[in-house]
């Protein structure tokens, strides 16, 4: 059999993709350097690819290959890369959203005329000679990735005509076209759409490699296209075995049996089991391929020092050595060497938690004597060269653990009193202990790892390094007592302790994949509400338990919703558990909420923050659908874009959720952390913040 593979990560195996972009973002090198160190990234990937038979080329994106396709097919102009990173990053930047139920960010281009031309070429941009195979976001995902001012059905012609002139540019290539939106639940005309675009590109069908992932392809109606090879994900899609009759003769399979979202080793008899199915259902050419694009994963497993992520453990690179390594197997004979190897993981029900009434509880916390329109920031502060300097040095062993507490406790003591002089209600300790939301309470639970250079882009040039967990989670001790305490002691406010919720930790970890996804949830909500417990204990009352991937995370067909928000909205409700008088807030940003606000509701948080600036406040119009009754922190600043707003736009998305909600309910603070500002960045918006909140309090003293 041959063997493909796609999606392998730009990053780079030292963040040679970060580098670049952050360099010339900084004005410390030219658009020319930028372009050299794209054209040798794409390079590198080359190479890497060079261990299986088939790969594309031109994957490597400037920032988003969503955002790519826009420059590519006319709906952006391309002046140059200043021009294409204002509309990634600039003062009117596209919106960003989750990729699918994936971590990655992706820019959402608004689509107003149905005007589409192949304008901009990103293969010779990337110095491409003669390339065999040319990868990029398929035409349909690509409508349905946009925001259209204009029917999809006026979009299928001119897009289908501008892709055309592409493949007329490129006569002797082959094209991958991500095609993962096939998997949606698509309706009537969604699906007749896709037809459309593809039919108006029959003469191309067999240049065609489509990619589909993350789930099953259901619309059946598809299987009809006639490309050179379909790509399905066996993984995450079980149900694409009974379509596989449905394939047009003479095309290949490529099927997606290694995981490329998870890095622990395949189970080998269960891939053999899978390709014996496949076998059997389909007669035609089968390549081995990953189910879902490596980008998901780190990039090697070699940069790593601990033997045991080295050897138990997969990364993109050893991921390609797996998919590589099924040119010659045979599945009996795997399955005969594995004897009764199936899966015998015990089933888990994940037990409910409830807390008081609302009412009581804000009877209950009255006393924190909280003003109209409270402000708060969401929990982290900028982290300067010197703070990080200090946790390389403690990392590295070079400087005592007390003298990295007695540094820890003069950074808390300098955000509580910037947070104090400005005239914040809620207080926070700034997180500069921490490396990364998910990775910092990992580094302290039993049953999960961290690795030195696991790195993966969440967004642009944004990375982190998500944890693996392995089961039997638990706290050892208290993980945050010692900071939030401290803080505490330094203001007569209240200081929120900050959690990350039990979801966005399995969310933004890899999770063994052989134990039941409820078992581990309860473990780590059971170690998180022991942190909760502690602080009510130190006097601590409001607490945030971060959830910004409890829509991320949910299945991508809606058919699977039910058995997942039932785990996790146990999870996150076993974590909060706790007395009346504890007000527990979470937050959750760059989600659609309107499809679970009934899920929402049922966490039972006493308030919830919630992106807005980028919708400027249009968001609010879910939670006024149900009647929600709850507090709402709305967030006037897009903290991800460096240009922040005046207080005037703070005012018009406020005035905007107070058209929706009562203004009992509303709290004010930014989108989201500042981790990844700098403090010159965020001086004028949080001054501008509290300065908001006083004016409004005056004008609604006498409704």
């Amino acid at each position: 059999m041959k063997t493909y593979a796609y999606g392998f990560p730009r990053l780079g195996k030292n963040r040679e993709y970060k580098k670049a972009l952050e360099s010339y973002w900084g004005g410390k090198t030219h658009a020319v350097d930028l372009r050299r160190s794209l054209v040798r990234i794409e390079g590198e990937r080359s190479e890497a690819y060079s261990r299986v038979d088939f790969a594309p080329q031109g994957e490597t994106s400037l920032y988003d290959p969503v955002a790519d396709a826009a420059f590519m097919f006319g709906v952006e102009p391309w002046t140059g890369e200043a021009g294409y990173y204002d509309f990634c990053r600039g003062p009117r930047a596209a919106a960003m959203t989750k990729y699918f139920n994936t971590n990655y960010h992706y820019l959402r281009p608004r689509i107003a005329s149905p005007r589409f031309s192949f304008s901009w070429d990103k293969f010779e941009y990337l110095d491409l000679k003669n390339p065999a195979l040319l990868g990029l976001v398929g035409p349909f995902t690509f409508l349905k990735l946009a925001e259209l001012l204009v029917p999809l059905s006026d979009c299928v012609a001119p897009l289908a005509d501008a892709y055309a002139a592409l493949f007329k540019s490129y006569p002797e290539a082959l094209f991958q076209l991500d095609e993962p939106a096939f998997i949606l639940d698509l309706d009537r005309e969604e699906t007749d759409a896709a037809l459309a675009l593809y039919r108006r590109l029959e003469k191309h069908l067999s240049r065609i490699i489509c990619l589909t992932y993350y789930d099953s392809v259901d619309a059946i109606g598809l299987f009809e296209l006639g490309f050179r090879a379909w790509g399905l994900d066996f993984v995450h899609g079980t149900r694409n075995l009974a379509n596989l009759s449905r394939l047009a003769g003479g095309t290949t399979l490529i099927a997606g049996l290694i995981d490329g979202r998870n890095v622990f080793p395949k189970d080998e008899a269960a891939v053999a089991r899978t390709l014996k199915d496949v076998r059997a259902a389909f007669s035609g050419e089968i390549w081995i391929s990953n189910a879902a694009p490596l980008s998901h994963l780190p990039y090697t497993t070699q940069n790593e020092r601990r033997p045991e992520i080295r050897e138990h453990f997969r990364f993109a690179l050893e991921k390609l050595d797996e998919i590589a390594g099924y040119e010659s197997v045979d599945p009996d004979s795997v399955l005969a060497a594995a004897g009764d190897s199936a899966d015998k993981s015990e089933p888990f029900s994940l037990p409910d938690a409830a807390r008081a009434s609302y009412e009581e509880r804000q009877r209950r916390q009255s006393d924190l004597g909280l003003p109209l329109f409270p402000t708060t920031t969401i929990g982290s502060f900028p982290q300067s060269d010197e703070v990080r300097k200090a946790r390389n040095l403690l990392h590295k062993g070079e400087t005592s653990a007390e003298d990295f507490r007695s540094f820890i406790r003069d950074k808390i003591g300098e955000v509580i009193r910037y947070q104090e002089e400005r005239g914040f209600d809620v207080l926070v300790h700034g997180e500069f202990e921490r490396t990364d939301m998910v990775e910092f309470f990992a580094e302290k639970l039993e049953g999960v790892l961290t690795t030195d250079s696991g790195w993966v882009i969440s967004y642009g040039s944004r990375v982190y390094r998500p944890p693996i967990i392995r089961g039997d989670v638990k706290r050892t001790g208290p993980m945050t007592i010692s900071e939030i305490a401290y803080a505490q002691s330094l203001t007569r406010r209240p200081v929120k302790g900050m959690l990350t919720g039990p979801v966005t930790i399995i969310a933004w970890s890899y999770v063994n994949p052989y134990l039941p996804i409820e078992r581990i949830a309860y473990e780590l909500a059971r170690a998180l509400n022991d942190e909760v417990r502690d602080y009510l204990a130190a006097g601590i009352r409001i607490v945030q338990i971060d959830e910004p991937a409890f829509r991320e995370r949910a299945p991508v067909k809606k058919r699977d919703w039910p058995a997942y928000f039932d785990w996790a909205v146990k999870a996150f409700r076993v974590a909060a558990q706790s007395s009346p008088e504890a007000q527990i807030h979470t937050h959750m940003c760059y989600s659609a909420f309107n499809e679970i606000i009934g899920e929402i509701d049922k966490l039972d948080a006493d308030v919830i923050s919630i992106e807005a600036a980028r919708s400027e406040g249009r968001i609010v119009e879910a939670f006024e659908s149900i009647g929600y009754a709850r507090g709402i922190g709305i967030g006037v600043w897009d903290i991800h874009s460096p240009q922040a707003p005046d207080k005037e736009r703070m005012r018009s998305v406020i005035a905007r959720a107070l058209e929706k909600l009562p203004r009992e309910n509303v709290w004010i603070n930014p989108d989201c952390g500042l981790k990844t500002r700098k403090w010159e960045e965020i001086g004028e918006p949080l001054a501008a913040i509290p300065e908001l909140a006083r004016e409004l309090r005056e004008e609604h003293k006498n409704p």
